[in-house]
C-alpha cells in the first residue's frame, strides 16, 4: 500500500495534468468558433455558385464538358481515382485520425482501379508512410490553419491532374460534424460534377410553381461553367478543411472533457485513500502514545512499590 507521501504526490501530478487538459479544452473551443466563424462569412459565396450551376444544369438539356465527363470507358486499372485524406497534424482528438485514414484505406481496398494519394495533417503522412503506402502529393500546415489560399493550392494541383487525364475521379475524405457531440468520416466526390436534372418544386398546396423564363449563359453555359467549376472545387475543398478542423477541435475538446472528469474521479478516490491513510497514521500514533502513557504509568507504579516494600 502507498504511503501518504506518495499519494500526495500523485494527486499533485494528476492537478498538473488537469491544467494541461483544461488549457487545451479552452485553446480548441476558441479554434472552433473561430473557424466556423470563418466559413460562416465564405459560405455565402460557395453557395451562390452551386445555385449558378444548378440554373445551367436546370436550362440545358445537354451539356458536354469535360468537369462533367465521367469517363466510363475507363474501367478497372485503366481508371485513377484521386484521394484527398485530410487529417490532423496532432493527436489527443479521439478517433478522429484513425476514423478518416480507416475510410481512407477500405476506399483503396475497394475500389478496384489505382489510386493516387494526396495527405493533409501530419499524423495521416506518417500513418501512410509507417504501412510504406506511397503518397503522390502532401499538403503541409492545411491542417491547423484552413484558409482559402491552401484550399485554392490543393484544387490546382488536382484540377491540373484531372484536366491531364492523370486522374479520373478526385474523392475527399474528412469528418463531418453531424451535431456537437458526434462526428462522422466521409467521402465526397469533387470531379468530375454529378450531372443531375433538377426536378421542379412544388409547394406545400401542392401546386406547381410557374415555369422559369430561359436563361441566357453569355457567351455560352460551356463557358460559364469552365469559370466557375475551379472556384467551386476551391469551395468544397475549403468546406472540407473547415469541416475536419472543427471536428478536430471538437473532439479534442471531448477528449480533454473526458480527461478531466477522469482525472477528478482518481483525485477523489486517492484523496479518500489519503485520508484513510492519514487517519490510521494518526491512530496508530495515538495509540503508541498510549501505549507509552500505560507503561509509564506501570514502570512508576513498580517503583513506588519496589519503594514500600523496602520500608
Amino acid at each position: 500500500m502507498a504511503n501518504i507521501r506518495e499519494i500526495s504526490g500523485r494527486i499533485r501530478s494528476i492537478r498538473d495534468t488537469m491544467k494541461i487538459t483544461n488549457a487545451m479544452y479552452m485553446i480548441s473551443s476558441t479554434k472552433l468558433r473561430k473557424a466556423k466563424k470563418g466559413h460562416e462569412g465564405n459560405s455565402p459565396y460557395f453557395e451562390a455558385l452551386n445555385r449558378m450551376y444548378a440554373k445551367i444544369i436546370e436550362s440545358t438539356s445537354e451539356l458536354d464538358n469535360v468537369y462533367l465527363d465521367e469517363r466510363s470507358e475507363k474501367k478497372g486499372d485503366d481508371r485513377t481515382i484521386a484521394l484527398i485524406v485530410v487529417t490532423a497534424d496532432k493527436g489527443l482528438a479521439g478517433s478522429y485520425n484513425h476514423n478518416v485514414i480507416k475510410l481512407a484505406e477500405q476506399i483503396m481496398k475497394e475500389c478496384g482501379c489505382k489510386t493516387k494519394l494526396y495527405v493533409v495533417g501530419e499524423v495521416g503522412r506518417q500513418s501512410f508512410a509507417g504501412k510504406s503506402v506511397k503518397m503522390a502529393g502532401q499538403f503541409k500546415y492545411s491542417a491547423q490553419n484552413p484558409s482559402l489560399h491552401r484550399a485554392r493550392l490543393i484544387s490546382e494541383v488536382i484540377l491540373d491532374e484531372y484536366l491531364k487525364g492523370e486522374i479520373d475521379e478526385a474523392h475527399i475524405v474528412f469528418t463531418q460534424m453531424k451535431n456537437t457531440i458526434s462526428s462522422e468520416a466521409v467521402a465526397m466526390r469533387i470531379l468530375p460534377l454529378m450531372y443531375e436534372s433538377l426536378e421542379p418544386v412544388y409547394p406545400a398546396d401542392g401546386e406547381m410553381i410557374p415555369e422559369k423564363p430561359t436563361i441566357n449563359f453569355l457567351p455560352s453555359a460551356e463557358d460559364v461553367l469552365n469559370n466557375i467549376v475551379p472556384d467551386m472545387v476551391v469551395g468544397d475543398i475549403y468546406s472540407a478543411l473547415v469541416e475536419s478542423f472543427c471536428s478536430e477541435q471538437n473532439d479534442r475538446m471531448m477528449a480533454m472533457d473526458t480527461a478531466n472528469k477522469n482525472a477528478a474521479e482518481m483525485i477523489r478516490a486517492l484523496s479518500i485513500e489519503y485520508n484513510r491513510e492519514r487517519q490510521a497514521m494518526i491512530t496508530q500514533e495515538i495509540t503508541e502514545v498510549i501505549a507509552g502513557a500505560k507503561a509509564q504509568k506501570k514502570k512508576k507504579a513498580k517503583r513506588k512499590l519496589a519503594a514500600l516494600e523496602g520500608k
